[in-house]
């Protein structure tokens, strides 16, 4: 076998956690055709690589799990967030070969809508978590800057 296929190739889940405009706003935003959301969930990652940069919520898929099972799990570990695997929409897999300078990470990407106001606690790999305001957005760290806007540019 060549060194060409013996790559090591490492399965993980993101999910875009958003909040959707209310009243006059959304209807606003319908007919300008905008996004219906209005803030998402990130997280000021803990640990290296991209220590202390802003992220979606996610993480490696354990293994006897599916990432729509990781993704619930990496939720509730890293935001104290609780969303039926059912209710999350599958957005797209991400694999760009140099998405990760860890090496080669495949990720299946989520969207999950919660109320406004939903609580937050930050946990396991979370030094923080924050609702942001989709039109301020700090830079973000990897890919997930594409892995949002595929999200809030998608017709879920």
């Amino acid at each position: 076998m060549s060194d060409r296929h013996a790559e090591t190739i490492r399965y993980t889940a993101d999910v875009v956690v958003v909040t959707r405009y209310r009243g006059l706003r959304a209807l606003l935003r319908r007919i300008l055709r905008r996004t219906p959301y209005s803030h998402v969930l990130l997280i000021e990652r803990k640990w290296e690589p991209c220590e202390g940069d802003w992220a979606l919520p996610g993480g490696h898929a354990d293994k006897d799990e599916t990432s729509r099972e990781a993704a619930t799990r990496e939720l509730r570990e890293e935001v104290d967030v609780d969303v039926p695997s059912a209710h999350l929409i599958q957005i797209a897999a991400f694999d760009r070969p140099d998405r990760d300078p860890r090496g080669r990470y495949v990720t299946i990407a989520y969207l999950a809508v919660v109320p406004t106001g939903t609580p937050i606690v930050a946990g396991d790999d979370a030094r923080t978590a924050q609702w942001w305001p989709l039109d301020a957005l700090p830079p973000l760290a990897f890919d997930h800057a594409d892995i949002l806007a595929a999200a809030v540019n998608s017709t879920f």
